[in-house]
């Protein structure tokens, strides 16, 4: 028992702490700095009109232990700073200028601007904010930056860390997808198959692109996407940790999470779970992708001389 105990503790201790190259910490911080600028610009509409003291969002009465450091400064004025702070500082994150700071004045300001508008935002946006806050308690500079840069000369490199930060990204993943699934288990259309029908034809209507009419009136294709995407989620959640199937079941989610962007009006949610899924990209991968682009750019352009 005490060797199967020390085995147990050995695969732990190596999951959370055993030293990696922190290349995928890097990539998912450059890709959630982009995301971040995105929020930021999206929400520029807003400040005024949404966040103001006139607006809708300044009658919200805040729960027990909310908070946003909008209710101490309450402003217009400060609104507007801090939504130039934030985008400033989503743009410092996405290319590694002192990543720390910067991802801890991201999630301030994300988590404040949720709080703020908590009517308006969707899981999309709690999962930015999470993603937030893990970058800014890891060692997010630690690869693929302007940090890294001052410190060994090469922007696209990485220190020897602890994949303790990854691991949680990775592991929010799978509870997402494992959770998601159980509540749509409990919700009755989506037991009966009917679940989609609803969602194209209610949040569907503001979407980028409208479902198909001969696929979101079909029961036989709606009952099938509604499970379909139910055993997705399953599959996801368990299969994305055995290493030959990740690669399909994530590209199985890739297409699903690009659908609902287009069909469904699910804001910046599959963003951030693509976001997610750059946790598991090996770091050996991420080393060699300049590499790889370099080979084929050189093999597109002798490509192009013999033409």
């Amino acid at each position: 028992m005490s060797t199967l105990r020390t085995t147990l503790a050995g695969h732990w201790t190596t999951f959370w702490f055993g030293p990696q190259p922190a290349y995928p910490l890097g990539l998912v911080r450059m890709a959630f700095g982009l995301l971040a600028v995105i929020w930021t610009l999206a929400a520029l509409d807003d400040v005024r009109r949404v966040f103001g003291t006139g607006g809708p969002s300044a009658r919200y009465v805040l729960r027990d232990y909310q908070w946003t450091v909008f209710r101490i400064w309450t402003s217009d004025t400060a609104l507007l700073i801090g939504w130039g702070v934030l985008l400033l500082a989503a743009i410092a994150l996405m290319v590694g200028w002192h990543a720390r700071v910067a991802a801890l004045l991201v999630f301030v300001l994300l988590y404040s601007f949720d709080r703020r508008g908590l009517y308006l935002y969707n899981a999309g946006d709690a999962l930015i904010v999470i993603i937030a806050l893990v970058l800014a308690l890891s060692s997010c500079g630690a690869a693929l930056s302007l940090d890294q840069r001052r410190r060994t000369g090469s922007f696209w490199s990485a220190q020897t860390v602890a994949p303790w930060s990854v691991r949680l990204l990775q592991v929010q993943l799978s509870l997402i997808y494992v959770f998601a699934a159980q509540a749509k288990l409990s919700d009755r259309t989506w037991v009966d198959g009917s679940a989609m029908f609803y969602a194209w034809h209610t949040d569907g209507k503001w979407a980028m692109l409208t479902a198909p009419d001969w696929v979101s009136s079909s029961a036989v294709l709606v009952n099938a996407i509604s499970w379909g995407a139910v055993l997705i989620e399953l599959a996801i959640a368990v299969l994305v940790w055995n290493r030959r199937c990740r690669p399909w079941v994530l590209a199985v989610g890739v297409v699903m999470h690009l659908l609902m962007m287009l069909t469904l009006n699910v804001g910046l949610f599959s963003l951030a779970m693509y976001v997610l899924y750059l946790a598991f990209v090996p770091w050996d991968v991420v080393r060699s992708l300049p590499e790889r682009a370099a080979d084929r750019w050189r093999t597109a352009r002798r490509r192009g001389a013999r033409t």
